[in-house]
């Protein structure tokens, strides 16, 4: 690989399994490259309506998914660390496949590693796909881990 091929990866993460597999490319390509690593989580905010119905429940569920974030993120500033490379965490709120694709474009970013759930059939019509929707609409190289 061309040392100067990327300079920074980003490494949307939910913590899940196929985003941990997606974590160890994305830090063995920077390892390799020399580039940074932004890991990104998302609070999603699709499903924020159902929650404010809730009395009492979006304060703690938001709560929840930001302590989630910090432990996906932290797992990549971890994996980082041992292959010596440079991880900066970002957290931000909205439609994940959105955000994604915002923040990569507005931060020069050279590729983006996810995993992605697998889900098919009728659960992938009716939840669709993070990893797709930002494949089908990203202008910069995506790969995606299963």
């Amino acid at each position: 690989m061309n040392e100067n091929l990327f300079k920074k990866i980003l490494i949307p993460t939910d913590g899940s399994e196929n985003a941990k597999k997606a974590v160890a490319y994305g830090i063995n390509i920077a390892r390799a490259t020399g580039a940074e690593v932004c890991a990104l989580y998302v609070v999603s905010t699709e499903n924020a309506g159902t929650a404010r119905t809730v009395m009492g429940w979006a304060g703690a569920f938001e709560e929840y998914l930001a302590n989630q974030g910090g432990v996906a993120t932290a797992y990549v500033e971890k994996l980082g660390k041992e292959a010596g490379v440079k991880v900066e965490p970002m957290y931000l709120k909205g439609s994940p496949a959105e955000k994604i694709l915002e923040y990569a474009e507005e931060s020069n970013i050279d590729l983006i590693v996810m995993g992605t759930q697998g889900l098919t059939g009728i659960q992938r019509f009716l939840i669709g796909s993070v990893a797709e929707n930002v494949l089908r609409h990203s202008k910069i190289p995506v790969m995606i881990i299963r």
